[in-house]
């Protein structure tokens, strides 16, 4: 029986977010689909985002003028005046204005919307936690949930990608807290686009076991943790190890000076191309510590690929007891010794694919949909 599609006709959302494409990143990925959706089912977006070099322009997208953020360079900040942001949002006429961020753009939706008594609501991307115990910057961590705090209980909801995110905001103070969950293309990501050629492109063959990552390579993904799990485990059962890295970003050097001799890494992919990679691979690892929601992790169970995760709580979440391993955060040895396991014991391997692939199945991104569209429809009525 098909699902239900929740239709979005009359709503009108404006989003308001620093991250958006030609970025590339899960919040982009996340904000570019929610934006095609509510267009597919009847209703009408428009996105308040940031300037960037040689962007095509699109007539639903509002960029502002914007500079690289002194402390994580590809972050840009826009600074738009309030009445130009008003002048906009009065032609627009939205029924819910939804801040992803909450810097100068969160901000400024959010005083515009307060101003025109529209429906504010706001979602929570990045682990305020997580980064400045990444970034050793636990002095600022208390005016930062402070400032979060504000920002967040000034709106109708804060959407939150997992429920251990809800519970860390809520030990905070954040109120009004609603799950947003993320979903994955079953057609996209399949164990159909495995690719024998590809395999042997990367040199691995039935006896060899591909570890694979996908995703944007910078520092606070554990990039190190990754490359050193795979560098122990290849030296611990040699030639029956392949690691593919797939992806691009500041860290993309450091992680090619970390990893194996023949490792594998195209750079980023896209399209068919990305879902070969995805399916051609035999498990996923995950070290990070800081993602509130690892969209890569179900793209790589939809793919036949179980998880070697770091246990933190959005990850745990995610994996549940059988659709993959979790170890000791930043325990590079601990990845090792469970990529070793693996190899020696396929059947464990085996069994947990089989268990990711049925999750996967059940994470349909319709089922996300719904209910965030229904949860707009409903704030603009009451």
């Amino acid at each position: 029986m098909s699902e239900e599609i929740v239709s979005a006709k009359g709503l009108r959302l404006a989003i308001f977010s620093e991250t958006y494409a030609p970025q590339v990143n899960g919040v982009t990925r996340t904000l570019e689909r929610l934006t095609d959706v509510v267009r597919e089912r009847g209703g009408a977006v428009r996105v308040y985002t940031v300037s960037e070099p040689g962007v095509v322009e699109q007539p639903h997208i509002e960029r502002y003028a914007s500079v690289p953020f002194w402390a994580y360079k590809e972050l840009r900040l826009a600074w738009p005046s309030t009445k130009v942001v008003r002048a906009s949002l009065e032609k627009f006429r939205p029924t819910i204005v939804h801040a992803a961020s909450q810097f100068g753009l969160g901000l400024a939706g959010r005083r515009v919307a307060r101003a025109m008594s529209v429906p504010f609501v706001t979602s929570y991307h990045t682990s305020l936690s997580a980064y400045a115990s990444f970034y050793h910057l636990g002095a600022l961590a208390l005016p930062g949930w402070s400032f979060m705090r504000w920002f967040h209980n000034s709106g109708l909801r804060t959407y939150c990608p997992t429920h251990a995110i809800m519970r860390e905001v809520e030990e905070h103070g954040f109120r009004n807290t609603a799950l947003w969950s993320r979903g994955v293309d079953g057609e996209r990501f399949s164990p159909s686009f495995r690719s024998t050629a590809l395999r042997a492109l990367m040199g691995a063959n039935d006896d060899t076991i591909v570890v694979s990552y996908v995703g944007r390579l910078a520092a606070e993904k554990g990039l190190d943790v990754v490359a050193r799990a795979v560098q122990i485990a290849s030296v611990r059962r040699p030639g029956k190890i392949v690691f593919a890295c797939v992806g691009d970003g500041p860290y993309d050097a450091e992680v090619r000076r970390l990893v194996p001799e023949g490792s594998w890494l195209p750079g980023k992919l896209l399209g068919q191309e990305l879902s070969e990679a995805y399916a051609s691979g035999d498990v996923f690892l995950f070290p990070s510590t800081t993602d509130t929601f690892g969209n890569v992790m179900l793209e790589a169970m939809a793919s036949g690929m179980p998880v070697v995760g770091a246990d933190v709580g959005p990850t745990r979440e995610l994996l549940g007891d059988s659709r993959g391993w979790l170890v000791a955060p930043g325990n590079a040895e601990a990845f090792a010794d469970r990529l070793v396991a693996l190899v020696d014991d396929r059947s464990m391997l085996n069994q947990a694919r089989i268990d990711a692939l049925e999750f996967a199945s059940q994470s349909t991104w319709n089922t996300v949909w719904n209910s965030l569209i229904r949860d707009y429809l409903r704030l603009h009525k009451s």
